[in-house]
């Protein structure tokens, strides 16, 4: 029998027969096994973890559940004591959850702070519409309940069995630790690909390469990855996050971009890949005080706006204030000539003027050290002499 065990996670006030149920079947097969009660009110049953043992792991008011009057508020404590209290444990082999919306948004919470590779599942009567707010960056595994939690029957009992199934024998066949090359994170967008696929060369004999789409997800997923101490660099050439998040676009990063390197001191190389550009969905959903701004479709589903003067100073303000606060190694690079495929001499997105407003506000905002320097080079991010300069950079950090 394995030493990691099986944490079943849910509300035992509502959802105690459907747990133990769940908790047996992993048992039965070998998986040492936790029911952990996240309910706000006196479980139907006897858990192994009581709600109260969670509870006192809240980082703001351990006797909450003494006061728990307003049930959103409850559950969002919980939700934060149960995150501490995954934190604390050492035996974690994986996390089940059973839940609705609620129960969905409480236990994934926990889940999200589990390292990439620890499994988890969520069966959850949400799981068909969008789980990105509950998955977030993470490898969690959503399972749609088909019926409601709550109770067993003939739907129930084989949709909560797979779960029960999968999740212990992920646990009982971990994968098996290799002699992996050390792994890099680095960022991509179709109009900075040349650049990324350059390095990505220029470095995959000696390290893993993790080449992440710079969709908002993509770049907390690389980050995500950092907090977990699995990446010993960040290459983070494309920071076009920035933009959406500033101006409202798709693909946003969060307040934390640049987070997990403030935190972990990981080697990190940054350059400036396509802040020319804010991305939106079809032309027409462009919002109204944006009309008469300079556009290119990239394709039916994504119209590109091209960053002004301004807004590229509030965007080099906001970059440089996160790498002050990087006490680790850090180069980051500015191509005078172009920051992304289409910012480039007779191509549309070519604005002399928004770059330098760009590349001014950073050399005036980041104090540079030893150890943290801004480096200006006479190239577009995507020739051949950008890249090896990155490439280089990396090393002499690395």
């Amino acid at each position: 029998m394995t030493t990691k065990k099986a944490y079943v996670v849910g509300t035992c006030d509502t959802k105690y027969e459907d747990l133990a149920y769940v908790r047996d079947l992993i048992a039965a097969q070998g998986v040492q096994t936790l029911l952990v009660d996240v309910g706000i009110r006196a479980p139907q049953g006897k858990p192994d973890v009581t709600n109260r043992e969670v509870a006192a792991f809240s980082p703001t008011d351990p006797n909450f559940l003494d006061t728990a009057d307003d049930r959103g508020r409850a559950v969002a404590d919980m939700a934060a004591a149960f995150a501490a209290f995954l934190a604390s444990r050492t035996d974690v082999g994986g996390v089940l959850g059973l839940g609705g919306s609620g129960g969905t948004s409480l236990v994934c919470t926990g889940m999200r702070t589990l390292p990439i590779g620890v499994p988890k599942m969520m069966v959850s009567t949400v799981a068909s519409g969008n789980v990105a707010p509950y998955v977030g960056p993470n490898d969690i595994c959503m399972l749609y309940s088909v019926t409601d939690v709550a109770g067993i029957n003939r739907i129930s009992r084989v949709v909560l069995a797979n779960a029960a199934s999968a999740l212990a024998g992920m646990i009982r066949n971990p994968v098996p630790e290799g002699q992996d090359r050390p792994a890099l994170g680095m960022t991509m967008f179709g109009v900075t690909t040349p650049c990324v696929d350059m390095v990505r060369k220029a470095l995959e004999t000696e390290h893993d390469c993790l080449v992440f789409h710079a969709t908002g997800t993509g770049g907390q997923s690389m980050e995500k990855l950092a907090d977990s101490g699995l990446l010993a660099g960040v290459l983070d050439i494309t920071t076009t996050e920035v933009c959406d998040l500033l101006m409202g676009g798709v693909f946003p990063c969060t307040e934390d971009r640049f987070g997990a390197v403030i935190r972990t001191r990981t080697p990190y190389v940054g350059s400036v890949g396509a802040l020319d550009m804010v991305n939106f969905g079809a032309r027409d959903t462009v919002p109204e005080r944006y009309r008469d701004r300079l556009f290119h479709v990239h394709n039916p589903q994504v119209t590109l706006m091209r960053t002004t003067p301004e807004e590229n100073r509030r965007m080099g303000e906001w970059i440089a204030e996160r790498l002050n606060r990087i006490e680790g190694p850090v180069r980051f690079l500015l191509p005078e000539k172009g920051v992304s495929m289409i910012d480039a001499p007779g191509l549309p997105f070519y604005d002399p003027e928004a770059d330098a407003a760009l590349f001014e506000t950073l050399k005036a905002n980041v104090v540079q050290t030893p150890s943290r320097r801004l480096v200006s080079l006479p190239h577009n991010i995507n020739d051949p002499e950008f890249a090896a300069a990155l490439v280089a950079a990396f090393r002499e950090i690395a």
